[in-house]
C-alpha cells in the first residue's frame, strides 16, 4: 500500500479530535476550521425538545386539533379518545416545549398553538415525508 493510500486509510478511521487537528495544521482544507460553524448546545437542546414533542402520534394530533383554533382539555380528550390524565400528560408536554400555550376561563382549561411555526414545521415535514 503506497504512503498516500494508508494516509486515506487511516484518516477514514480516526476520531473527530484526529480531524479537527489536521485541519488546524492545514493538511485537510485551505484554511482552520470555522468556529462559527458549531451549533449552540442551547439552540440544540431547544430544537430537541420542540421534536421530541412532536413525535408521538397522540401530541400530533393535539397539535393537527389546534390547527383550527383553540380547545378546552375535555374537547381534546373527545379527539384523543383517551382519559383526562393521558391528555394532561401530552399537553404539559406540548406546553413545556412551548408548543402549546394555555389560558384559563373558570375551571376551564383551553389550549390553542403558541406559534404558527409549529404548523409551518409540520407543514414542511409533510412535504419530505410525500417523497417517500
Amino acid at each position: 500500500m503506497s504512503q498516500e493510500q494508508n494516509a486515506a486509510a487511516q484518516a477514514g478511521s480516526e476520531s473527530a479530535s484526529g480531524t479537527l487537528r489536521r485541519m488546524e495544521e492545514g493538511v485537510c482544507c485551505d484554511g482552520p476550521f470555522p468556529e462559527t460553524r458549531r451549533a449552540d448546545d442551547a439552540v440544540i437542546e431547544a430544537e430537541l425538545s420542540a421534536f421530541k414533542a412532536l413525535a408521538n402520534e397522540k401530541r400530533l394530533a393535539v397539535v393537527h386539533a389546534l390547527r383550527e383554533g383553540e380547545l378546552c382539555a375535555c374537547e381534546l380528550e373527545t379527539v384523543l379518545d383517551a382519559p383526562q390524565s393521558t391528555v394532561a400528560s401530552h399537553l404539559r408536554k406540548l406546553r413545556d416545549a412551548g408548543i402549546v400555550a394555555t389560558r384559563k376561563e373558570g375551571k376551564w382549561t383551553y389550549y390553542r398553538i403558541a406559534d404558527t411555526a409549529s404548523f409551518q414545521l409540520l407543514d414542511l415535514a409533510a412535504a419530505l415525508g410525500e417523497g417517500r
